[in-house]
């Protein structure tokens, strides 16, 4: 076997979301993160396919390039990726870093706790509490979250219902479970996924770009809990209950007067997977949670490009 190229990763999941954290970045200057997320596509194209589509990795992997800081006063710059592009946030891949970075040592633990990381969207301030040399916890901040559209009546088919789009990290369409008649759980995938394929064909129209679809059981509200399933426009089911669904959610039922502020909201995926938040702040319609996860390094591992493998580019199987 000839090696052309190798890179070094660290996978992390979060509540079962996948991360492949890449610290091996080609030499070059760029003059801000900005600049380097603007010209990723392009200079990591390799990088992203060899990385994140098969068969090294599968369509729902997320990555994320760890850089030394641009800005003076931060521990670390991150570039976060998906299989089209760069992605603004990743909450989860924040949790995932800063787990990858501390239990390695690369990143020295602080007396304060508190850590800075530089992303596109702004400076991400994070909690990671350690025992034993282990990330027990990270705790950070949502941004804003705001309605941004209320009860859209659509149909498709035989669904006929009405939509919320709500704005968290990703645009959200929103849709109420209440009058479905499966249960969310895993033995009803096939019906689920038949459901998500109509939400997306009736969205097909829509002129909202939307990232993301929610489909939300609220039953359980009173108790503090929830359960959704996210799906990507590819109809790719996001495997984590999701800090951005979740916050997403919250701000759905806050504007309906669904929920109560002050206390803290459970989020459950169909495989059980939990993600809990809490609303800690309110400016008129705009809306901020805080969020507590633990991540899980599950694998170190070298790539390499042989220039003679016919599957150089990977593919994609969803």
């Amino acid at each position: 076997m000839k090696i052309k190229t190798s890179y070094t990763t660290t996978d992390v999941h979060v509540a079962g979301e996948a991360y492949r954290i890449m610290k091996d970045a080609p030499f070059d200057y760029y003059q801000s993160l900005q600049e380097l997320n603007e010209q990723f596509p392009n200079i990591y194209e390799q990088e992203m396919k060899l990385l994140l589509n098969e068969p090294r990795g599968f369509a729902g992997l997320n990555g994320c390039l760890v850089v030394p800081p641009f800005k003076s006063g931060i521990d670390v710059a991150v570039v976060f990726f998906d299989h089209t592009g760069t992605v603004p946030m990743q909450y989860g891949g924040i949790v995932a870093v800063l787990t990858a970075l501390l239990e390695s040592g690369q990143l020295k633990a602080k007396p304060s706790a508190e850590y800075n990381i530089e992303t596109v969207s702004g400076v991400v301030t994070a909690r990671a509490i350690l025992k034993d040399e282990e990330v027990k916890a990270v705790a950070l901040k949502s941004g804003l979250c705001k309605v941004v559209k209320k009860q859209v009546p659509i149909s498709y088919l035989d669904l006929q219902t009405e939509v919320t789009f709500v704005q968290a990290d990703h645009l959200y369409a929103i849709f109420d479970k209440a009058e479905l008649p499966f249960d969310m759980e895993i033995e009803n995938l096939p019906e689920i996924n038949q459901w998500g394929k109509k939400a997306l064909e009736a969205l097909g129209e829509e002129s909202h770009a939307f990232s993301r679809i929610i489909l939300l059981d609220h039953s359980q509200k009173s108790r503090g809990r929830i359960k959704t399933v996210t799906f990507r426009p590819d109809c790719y089911i996001v495997r984590s209950p999701g800090f951005g669904t979740l916050a997403a959610s919250s701000t759905y039922l806050l504007e309906n007067g669904d929920m109560f502020s002050g206390r803290q909201i459970e989020n459950e995926s169909i495989y059980n997977a939990k993600l809990s938040g809490e609303l800690i702040a309110k400016n008129e319609c705009d809306y901020s949670f805080s969020f507590s996860a633990r991540g899980f390094i599950t694998g170190i591992q070298t790539y390499v490009l042989d220039p003679t493998d016919p599957l150089s580019e990977g593919f994609l199987l969803q």
